[in-house]
């Protein structure tokens, strides 16, 4: 299934399901912007753990979108019960600085107004500060920080806005 979504300013945004093409370089693109955590995040990222086949799962159970061809920016949709989890949100290095971040994002509130859910969330690193200066630009607040297991200190920040 490919659906689209686009303003005259914005580039186009496609959902890409379990079966395109397009997945080993999602895969790839989520690799490569994720790489820069690496020694920075502690525990690593769950990146490591992503496979052509779990991303594939994912797409089978998630909306995975993207933005270009081949993909330069992606993010993972999760319906929850009260909001759309945002995961797996990447922009190539060679684009950041573009608006791709802000155009996935009005992305999700379009999807979560569509759901009927009322607020977006997402979870980023406490090492990433540069991060949170960007999601909180798109909107967002801190509502909580957690720890992964095996942590006494909060690893995660948890972000959300409303749809």
């Amino acid at each position: 299934m490919h659906v689209s979504a686009r303003s005259p300013e914005n580039p186009i945004c496609r959902r890409i399901d379990a079966q395109d093409a397009a997945l080993p370089d999602v895969l790839e693109l989520i690799r490569s912007s994720f790489s820069y955590m690496d020694g920075r995040i502690d525990p690593p990222s769950s990146m490591h753990r992503l496979t052509i086949e779990t991303l594939t799962e994912s797409a089978a159970r998630t909306e995975i979108w993207v933005i270009g061809d081949p993909p330069v920016a992606t993010m993972q949709l999760t319906p929850r019960k009260d909001v759309l989890y945002l995961g797996k949100i990447a922009v190539s290095p060679a684009m950041r600085g573009r608006g791709l971040a802000r155009h996935l994002v009005s992305v999700a509130r379009e999807r979560a107004q569509a759901l009927g859910l009322p607020a977006l969330e997402l979870q980023s690193r406490v090492e990433l500060v540069e991060n949170h200066a960007t999601f909180r630009a798109l909107g967002f607040i801190e509502t909580g920080r957690t720890a992964h297991a095996g942590f006494d200190r909060p690893t995660s920040i948890t972000f959300r806005s409303p749809a």
